[in-house]
């Protein structure tokens, strides 16, 4: 039995994670799911990823338990970044951009990292919210989108339902002509960045290096 249990979705693939951690992977974590591990005494419990609207969300409580029996927590990305920004005070690890976004107040909601997935491939439907927000400020930076343009791209996916938000989603509802929504797809095709997934990476990486080296 491994002695690290990461709980782990869309955010970045089991064998991509495994690559970087040989750890136990599951599936995104729910309610009660770090209660039943308890038992099984391992060093450390990596979250990731977990449910948010469609079932029970991970309790406080639970990470404080969890951690009351000396078992390291660290979280990431999604619902790992959530929680660690509100337990960082407790003594959880949080890693990564998102995780500092979330500890500074720039966002706040779940709906930042919230997305739909097929639960068996963990395969995404949606675009992140927070990932639109991260490539529009690199393209803001970078010159390629004025400050209007950013700011009319979140807006309007901050609108959408989770589940609805994609590139071509936001682009349709939005005020762009044509070619400039052409020119934003091919743009984003090549440059869009996937914080979530640069999270999780980073998370197992630290991880290994700070437990294991």
């Amino acid at each position: 039995m491994h002695d690290v249990i990461i709980f782990l979705g869309p955010s970045l693939s089991v064998h991509k994670a495994s690559e970087i951690l040989s750890a136990e992977y599951r599936p995104p974590v729910r309610r009660v799911d770090l209660l039943e591990v308890i038992r099984m005494k391992p060093r450390i419990i990596g979250i990731i990823d977990g449910v948010f609207f469609e079932d029970a969300a991970v309790g406080h409580r639970e990470v404080l338990e969890v951690m009351k029996h000396g078992i390291t927590v660290v979280g990431a990305s999604s619902m790992g970044a959530l929680r660690a920004a509100e337990l960082e005070p407790f003594g959880m690890i949080g890693i990564g951009e998102i995780f500092r976004m979330y500890r500074e107040g720039i966002i706040e909601s779940d709906d930042e990292v919230a997305l739909m997935c097929d639960p068996t491939t963990n395969m995404a439907f949606s675009e992140a919210l927070v990932n639109i927000r991260v490539t529009v400020h690199y393209g803001e930076k970078t010159g390629f989108f004025t400050s209007d343009e950013s700011q009319s791209i979140i807006s309007i996916g901050k609108s959408l339902w989770y589940p609805d938000r994609s590139w071509p989603r936001i682009l349709q509802a939005s005020s762009f002509n044509q070619q400039r929504k052409d020119e934003i797809l091919a743009w984003v095709k090549d440059h869009a960045i996937d914080q979530k997934q640069e999270d999780a990476r980073k998370a197992l990486s630290y991880i290994k290096e700070t437990f294991y080296t």
